[in-house]
């Protein structure tokens, strides 16, 4: 089974940027990496009156839009309950590891970013599927503390945990 890990922490904490900056990196290492975001929000993958928006629009349960660069499979809910990670899990292509940043239900391994000049309450002492915390701060709390500005150590300290390269 592919090793799944997520990447939590409080809106604006620099989660994104932290996925961002450590997908080379893994890379490097030979790994194939997916991403999965969860969002609370709506979204649109196409601009409204495009083909593939106005096929979803008039009923479509699925669109896929294809190129020879890449493709995207937008599938509609209607009413439908919203996937567990595991059904979304099922859906991606073989990987060597899945970020997931989001899903905070889930009961995955994961780390926290957490900046506490934000002024926002920690996730981590809530929740015992973190292993560490990534920080831009000294924090006196018992798991690991990886600097926030350094991704190459906490894509370090993710492989050692999951046995990866």
């Amino acid at each position: 089974m592919t090793p799944v890990f997520g990447i939590a922490g409080r809106s604006g904490s620099g989660k994104t940027t932290l996925i961002e900056a450590m997908l080379p990196l893994l890379g490097a290492r030979g790994l194939r990496v997916s991403v999965i975001k969860h969002s609370h929000h709506d979204f649109e993958m196409e601009p409204p009156g495009k083909d593939s928006a106005r096929f979803r629009t008039a009923g479509a349960q699925e669109v896929m839009i294809a190129s020879p660069f890449r493709y995207a499979i937008v599938h509609e809910l209607r009413d439908a309950p919203e996937p567990t990670l595991e059904a979304q899990l099922a859906r991606l292509s073989p990987a060597d590891l899945v970020l997931v940043e989001g899903f905070k239900q889930a009961a995955i391994p994961r780390i926290e970013v957490y900046r506490p000049a934000h002024g926002k309450p920690p996730l981590h002492t809530e929740d015992p599927t973190f292993l560490a915390v990534v920080t831009d701060a000294p924090l006196d709390i018992a798991l690991p503390c990886l600097p926030l500005n350094e991704p190459a150590q906490v894509a370090d300290f993710l492989c050692r945990t999951l046995g990866l390269a």
